[in-house]
């Protein structure tokens, strides 16, 4: 059996120690077993792999000519249908940009509310279609001409309040921050074991803006920031608001509670504010981050309403199915560029919450509330989130670890050199690069612990990432999803790529391929499991990468989920620049949606179940709770290339290896652009969310 399977079936088994047992019927081939097991056969992508059932001579062959299709690709034997897409309405509103996490709740047997985030804009398709889609004109290439004397950007917020460009300005941005957000939509079940849209009175957006207009819309915070936001003394930034919020943009990951809220992660903020803190927590002015409009940029979004940047960056808690919850920012919880939220929430303990910062180098995080959970179904759990220790994770190289309090009484004992510190002028703010182990060893002498850095807790928790580099936090390769095993109750972390990066370095003593390489860009999934005392022991049991690597034939897994069968649902988060290139995972082909079964012969195998059409991710795989169905999201579809225009395609040429590591020449036809969901040449590209099931009404992975 392969190091990669093995290493799978620690996953599965959920063997920490040593590897579980293997029965003699899961080292047999997946040929014969597949369609006992699994009612569909995995799709082909575009490199050979075991399962595709050829062998090594006809893999050659059939693999010399590939084509990639530019349409949402699942199995025989289940449909699809597009549920709701871009500009569709919602409310009061429209359907967000760049649908990412999903959330089905529950209303009725026969009714459930679906949240959606929605992470950010892709320039080129948005405005494209944009006139088409929203009934709208953009100035975009007004603003884009008007930018043109700037370089590209500019500090609208100083502008005077009637000039020509800055009005334009705020309309461009304010389009574009109600494009992002969340949104709550209720869904009734069919009888095929599929969802329909059923407006009602839960359907609602929080967009970027929200509470810009009407003060009834804003945001609301929690937590030890409080205090820096009404501080009516700080170093930098008063927006004049106190603790209350305006909007949520850059919601990317997320996850639900089991007394129904949906906690929504602000990823990328650093986009559109300032990411840049005083040592008070206060934010950098909005001249910091100017407004850029380009042809494959709009950043800066929040610098014409002069957002604070020290609001954006947490975790957002929402209540869907009340209409009157504007959304809740606890801060307790870190601010960074939050990806991934699991819950654990166990009668008689602390509310337990797993993070991770999707950046390179980035860390993972563990919250443990001050209270304790009294019953798991209790509305007045979402109290708990208001009071409560960060920790971030150190990794040890043999397999153990622990969590590491980010408190001022936090000692500084820094990352291994290259690594972001806060700055050692600390009237300055903002963060500095030491590059030398002999830089970090003087400013462990002028800095002793976080207070020495910080002025109280809420600064330390808005500096979060930075304030974890200081204290030792490991640096990790990009975690992008966490999730409970719901069999054994371990940690399951989705590590998207372990490249270095401009502002952080995954430990490459952690961080290593399948057989040792560093750096290694396919990813992992790790399993980590706490053994008490704020200590836990992990193993990396799956890898991306081709299996003549000792991969599992996938790369950069990001969103997991499982289903009620106990398999792991996966898609992957492939760059869209890499896509079908020669770089960082290309030749993988578009990005996927993945089944790991977790029992039976197939045990130890990924099955690809979906392959997204181009230059797209697909995001928020969420099984219904009767496994009939998946909803999937399908976001950024044509991002690079825009609307493909009368089936433009571009031949490309790959060096691959078969099966039995003897090399070949491929030719693959790559589509530029897309025209999904619609399909027709005219058609241009909308991010959407589907719903795929079984044609014959039963679950999804149940055997014939």
């Amino acid at each position: 059996m392969d190091l990669a399977r093995r290493r799978f079936l620690l996953l599965l088994s959920g063997s920490i120690a040593g590897l579980a047992v293997v029965q003699p019927a899961v080292a047999k081939t997946i040929n014969g077993l597949q369609q006992q097991i699994l009612p569909f056969k995995s799709l082909r992508l575009p490199i050979p792999l075991p399962l595709d059932g050829l062998d090594a001579t006809a893999q050659t062959q059939q693999y010399q000519v590939f084509q990639v299709e530019d349409s949402l690709e699942i199995p025989k034997g289940y449909n699809q249908e597009l549920l709701v897409s871009w500009g569709d309405p919602v409310g009061e509103a429209r359907f967000g940009y760049n649908n990412d996490y999903l959330a089905l709740i529950p209303l009725t047997p026969e009714q459930a509310l679906l949240t959606v985030n929605f992470e950010y804009i892709s320039p080129l398709p948005w405005r494209q279609a944009f006139r088409e889609v929203v009934g709208k004109n953009l100035p975009y290439s007004s603003v884009q001409a008007g930018l043109l004397p700037y370089g590209g950007k500019i500090d609208a917020y100083s502008l005077p309040k009637e000039a020509p460009l800055r009005l334009e300005i705020e309309q461009l941005a304010a389009e574009a921050l109600s494009d992002q957000g969340l949104g709550v939509i209720r869904l009734q079940r069919l009888a095929n074991g599929g969802w329909r849209r059923n407006p009602g009175p839960q359907d609602r957006r929080i967009t970027g803006l929200s509470g810009l207009k009407d003060p009834s819309q804003l945001l609301r915070s929690t937590g030890p920031a409080v205090a820096v936001f009404n501080s009516a003394n700080r170093q930098g930034y008063n927006d004049g608001l106190g603790a209350a919020i305006i909007g949520s943009f850059g919601n990317c990951a997320g996850g639900s509670t089991p007394w129904g809220t949906v906690l929504s992660a602000e990823e990328n903020f650093q986009s559109q504010v300032p990411e840049a803190v005083y040592a008070d927590g206060s934010s950098f002015p909005p001249a910091s981050k100017p407004f850029q409009c380009t042809e494959q940029a709009l950043n800066g979004l929040g610098n014409p309403f002069g957002l604070a940047g020290n609001k954006y960056g947490w975790m957002v808690e929402l209540d869907p199915a009340n209409p009157q919850d504007p959304g809740t920012k606890h801060t307790a919880l870190g601010r960074f560029r939050h990806e991934a939220v699991a819950i654990r929430a166990d009668a008689g303990k602390p509310l337990e919450v797993y993070s991770g910062c999707d950046r390179r180098g980035g860390h993972l995080y563990k919250f443990v509330s001050q209270g304790v959970v009294q019953n798991r179904k209790d509305p007045a759990n979402s109290e708990l989130f208001s009071a409560g220790v960060l920790h971030g994770a150190v990794f040890n190289s043999d397999g153990s670890g622990e969590w590491r309090a980010l408190l001022p009484t936090t000692p500084v004992a820094p990352i291994a050199a290259p690594v972001l510190l806060p700055n050692s002028d600390r009237s300055k703010g903002g963060a500095e690069l030491f590059k030398t182990a002999a830089d970090i060893n003087t400013y462990r002498k002028q800095f002793r612990n976080l207070a020495d850095l910080y002025s109280e807790q809420g600064a330390i928790l808005i500096d979060a990432h930075f304030a974890a580099n200081a204290a030792g936090i490991t640096g990790t390769a990009r975690p992008e999803d966490t999730e409970i095993d719901p069999r054994n109750g371990d940690l399951l972390i989705a590590f998207t790529s372990g490249l270095p990066g401009d502002e952080g370095v995954p430990d490459q003593t952690i961080f290593k391929g399948p057989k040792g390489q560093t750096p290694w860009n396919e990813g992992w999934i790790m399993r980590l499991r706490e053994s008490g005392n704020g200590k836990f022991n992990w193993s990396m049991v799956a890898s991306g990468g081709k299996p003549q690597e000792g991969g599992l034939g996938f790369a950069n897994p990001d969103n997991l989920a499982f289903d009620p069968s106990g398999a792991l649902w996966m898609v992957t988060d492939i760059g869209t620049k890499e896509q079908n290139d020669y770089r960082n995972g290309g030749e993988f082909g578009n990005n996927a949606c993945w089944v790991l079964p977790t029992s039976g012969p197939q045990i130890g195998q990924a099955f690809c179940f979906a392959i997204g059409p181009m230059e797209c991710e697909l995001t928020g795989p969420t099984p219904s709770a009767d496994g009939r169905s998946l909803l999937l999201a399908v976001q950024h579809p044509g991002e690079l290339h825009g609307r493909r225009e009368q089936g433009a395609k571009e031949a490309r040429g790959f060096e691959l290896q078969n099966n039995a590591g003897k090399s070949f020449q491929q030719l693959r036809w790559v589509p530029l652009g897309s025209n999904w969901p619609d399909g027709s040449s005219a058609s241009w590209p909308r991010p959407g969310v589907v719903v795929i099931r079984r044609s014959d009404g039963r679950a999804l992975l149940s055997p014939y």
